[in-house]
């Protein structure tokens, strides 16, 4: 049931999952007069909050998802691990514009490495592990260091072991034990870590948000700098390697492409993901359009707008562990513009909330974040 379709301001957008990224979307989607509805496993989510109507079903519960479906003109999904067989299943019976099959790719990391193979686009050298043997057999030609992967499932570091030593295998193994099967990748030496937010409409119209240099601490984002301290010609490179991607997967909606780009360089696509994405968390404050709303103008049919960056941005994240000092920080910080999700439970590690800091000089706010305090 996926023939185009044009949603209007006043009929309803159904989202599938109830975390940050549906809060977002959802308030970019009311503010230009739609209504929200979101299906998500416990009440009061960051995505409920800002709803007209909350679904409390799991995230595999078609009943659920019928639920959801009834209420709403259009469906989107706000993280990959909504069940891959619903999405298909809503997408035979529901207007759902991203369809199930890139869902299905994303959530798979070996499908997904193969996907992106078959376009003869560089990902970092791999082999599929079932067994221990396997994994022993692959890192006498993959080498170490190296990183254990979960297929499906892992986020922020959960679900994977780094390799430092060929004798690290067993304890890996078992220590991801019942998770498999996996992926074992060999380590990239890169210079810089990269991504790009790419848009494509329901009418095939592509759009590309700034290069972004994302810096991880403990394998969650920490920091986001756009514009990316890279070469031009770098950042044409993997504006054109995204938009590739989003064409060539005939993807609608966002895609979040992850690079890596070494010293000479070389760039490996690191990791899909088929929606908006924390580390284009910058665009809500620093460009003409945020990718939630360019995510709702694409799935509802409307023409894309052109992103502009509007001034350099740091985005840092919030976790658990930063909200105490993020909150005192609040009342004297007078150019950080704050974005917190409504989460009861500020655990550590938790991704709570970020902050956008405008700037006419990255050197210097990078260097000036450290004395906040926070982090």
């Amino acid at each position: 049931m996926n023939e185009k379709q044009t949603i209007l301001p006043g009929q309803t957008i159904g989202i599938l999952g109830g975390g940050q990224l549906g809060r977002m979307m959802a308030i970019a989607a009311k503010e230009m007069g739609y209504r929200t509805a979101v299906m998500e496993p416990a009440s009061d989510s960051p995505c409920g909050q800002v709803s007209d109507t909350e679904v409390i079903a799991a995230y595999a519960d078609r009943e659920g998802a019928a639920s959801l479906a009834a209420v709403s003109d259009v469906l989107t999904f706000e993280f990959e691990n909504i069940d891959g067989e619903t999405a298909e299943h809503l997408a035979d019976t529901m207007y759902l514009p991203q369809g199930g099959n890139l869902l299905q790719i994303t959530q798979d990391r070996k499908k997904e490495k193969e996907a992106i193979e078959a376009l003869n686009i560089p990902v970092a050298p791999w082999a599929y592990i079932e067994t221990k043997e396997d994994l022993k057999s692959a890192l006498t030609t993959l080498g170490v260091p190296s990183v254990l992967k979960t297929t499906r499932g892992g986020y922020d570091g959960k679900g994977q072991a780094v390799l430092k030593d060929m004798s690290d295998a067993d304890m890996a193994f078992e220590g991801l034990a019942g998770k498999g099967p996996f992926v074992l990748e060999a380590f990239i030496d890169f210079e810089l870590e990269i991504s790009v937010i790419v848009t494509r409409g329901t009418n095939g119209d592509i759009a590309t948000f700034p290069v972004a240099e994302n810096i991880h601490v403990n394998n969650i984002l920490h920091q986001s700098i756009v514009p990316a301290r890279l070469p031009q010609d770098g950042q044409a490179k993997a504006i054109d390697l995204a938009r590739t991607l989003a064409e060539k997967l005939d993807m609608i909606g966002t895609l979040a492409v992850e690079m890596f780009v070494t010293t000479d360089g070389e760039m490996y696509v690191n990791e899909l993901a088929p929606r908006p994405h924390n580390s284009g968390h910058y665009t809500l404050n620093a460009c003409n359009i945020s990718q939630f709303g360019q995510h709702v103008r694409a799935i509802c049919g409307l023409p894309l707008i052109h992103p502009v960056l509007l001034k350099p941005v740091v985005m840092v994240n919030l976790l658990g562990e930063h909200m105490e000092a993020a909150l005192q920080q609040m009342t004297v910080k007078a150019e950080a513009h704050w974005h917190l999700y409504g989460k009861a439970e500020a655990r550590s590690g938790r991704k709570m909330g970020h902050v956008n800091i405008l700037t006419d000089d990255l050197a210097d706010t990078i260097e000036d974040l450290e004395t906040w305090g926070i982090w």
